[in-house]
């Protein structure tokens, strides 16, 4: 049964008590969208969260097995619908819809199918959530970030993508387990492209106040060009690995995406790799790609700019144009 959620008696579990509860919408109840409104009501990052998917039995299922486990949770509302009115006043939106990448498939080749459901499905959730923060997740996330901009006009610090937030994620456990050193501990990112083109920013990563490239492994070695390519090609093919293993990515990327939403609905003015309508940083503008980015309340606000090697600058322009070629292709 689909419940409405302007009813709070009929949704799943109802809460009161609030003076202004926030609302989290996520669109798409496939493998990233369920398993991020788990994460979501698990980090208690909204009180009202809601599933939309076209797929009402799907969506339903997958939101109720979520809400038998509210007890155990800060105390949330959860619903799924397959009705557009369910997103109405949402303070975030979430897409996580899109085509899925199948093994062996790279993000931009998803592309084209993937920027034809944006053009469907972004328009009426504008409607009804226009004053939304909107973050984009659906792959290839840089593309279609630029294209959904375009196709709603919004204002990009009101719309951006997840870029690497994962990636970077990706990077640090991998330095950690180098080390011993504990993930929270070391500050290092990947910008450009979340796919085959990223570049990990290395000359600015830190353990502790420590740079990275001086840092001393248990063995005696350093972060030498074979260690750092190798962790950089572990961190591309990460996600190949885990598609060709169990068909998708989901668990990581939907802790990744709440801390993005933590970020905004909190205002916690934190840094984050998200996917942003880049003008002039580092010379690349009209493109959306993944850069140190201060993300508040409003959305994702200042861009950061880190000093970064000619080599990491030639790297993060040829991923910038690889980019842009494809939202060309696209009409964009």
């Amino acid at each position: 049964m689909t419940m409405a959620p302007e009813n709070a008696a009929q949704s799943l579990y109802p809460t009161r008590g609030e003076a202004r509860p926030t609302k989290l919408a996520i669109i798409g109840a496939g493998a990233v969208g369920s398993t991020l409104a788990y994460a979501a009501v698990i980090r208690g990052v909204a009180r009202e969260v809601v599933l939309y998917d076209i797929n009402k039995a799907k969506v339903e299922a997958e939101a109720l097995d979520i809400a038998h486990g509210i007890q155990f949770t800060p105390m949330n509302k959860v619903y799924g619908s397959d009705d557009i009115e369910s997103v109405r006043d949402a303070d975030v939106v979430v897409v996580t819809a899109g085509a899925k990448q199948n093994p062996g498939q790279t993000r931009l080749e998803l592309a084209g199918s993937t920027v034809d459901l944006m053009k469907k499905i972004l328009p009426p959730l504008v409607e009804v959530a226009p004053n939304a923060v909107y973050i984009l997740v659906t792959n290839p996330v840089d593309v279609v970030t630029y294209a959904s901009l375009k196709i709603t006009g919004l204002d990009p610090m009101r719309m951006f993508g997840s870029g690497t937030v994962l990636d970077t994620s990706r990077l640090r456990y991998l330095v950690s387990l180098e080390t011993g050193i504990a993930v929270q501990n070391i500050h290092a990112y990947i910008a450009g492209e979340h796919g085959d083109s990223e570049v990990p920013l290395w000359s600015t990563a830190e353990i502790g106040n420590v740079p990275l490239l001086q840092w001393e492994l248990p063995n005696g070695g350093r972060f030498d060009h074979d260690l750092r390519e190798r962790i950089r090609v572990d961190v591309v093919q990460s996600a190949y690995r885990i598609i060709e293993g169990k068909g998708a990515t989901n668990y990581a990327v939907g802790l990744a995406v709440t801390k993005i939403i933590e970020a905004v609905l909190r205002g916690e003015n934190r840094v984050l790799t998200v996917s942003t309508l880049l003008d002039d940083w580092n010379g690349i503008s009209d493109v959306c790609m993944a850069v140190p980015t201060i993300v508040s309340r409003e959305g994702a606000g200042k861009v950061l700019a880190p000093p970064i090697t000619m080599i990491e600058r030639d790297a993060l322009t040829a991923s910038a144009l690889q980019l842009r070629e494809v939202a060309r292709s696209l009409g964009f």
